[in-house]
């Protein structure tokens, strides 16, 4: 997983830039179903709009933030 801030140009800031690569993609799917009491057990295979997820992406608008190890607020870096 690689959090950055985005590259929008927005009035109110660049947004953050979440990628993911396509097994924690998968991990996600699991936790979701798991947290919604959904029990899986044994082998599985994930698809997304019918194909394996080779990645995702998540874009956070610059009225949002994401919080892991350090706070990333959508209106961009404070450097």
């Amino acid at each position: 997983m690689n959090i950055e801030y985005g590259n929008g140009t927005t009035e109110y800031g660049t947004g953050i830039s979440i990628s993911l690569t396509g097994n924690e993609v998968a991990t996600a799917i699991d936790e979701w179903l798991e947290k919604n009491h959904v029990k899986v057990n044994g082998p599985r295979t994930i698809t997304v709009n019918g194909e394996m997820c080779k990645n995702g992406h998540i874009y956070v608008d610059p009225s949002g933030s994401v919080v892991r190890e350090e706070i990333f607020d959508g209106k961009g870096s404070k450097k």
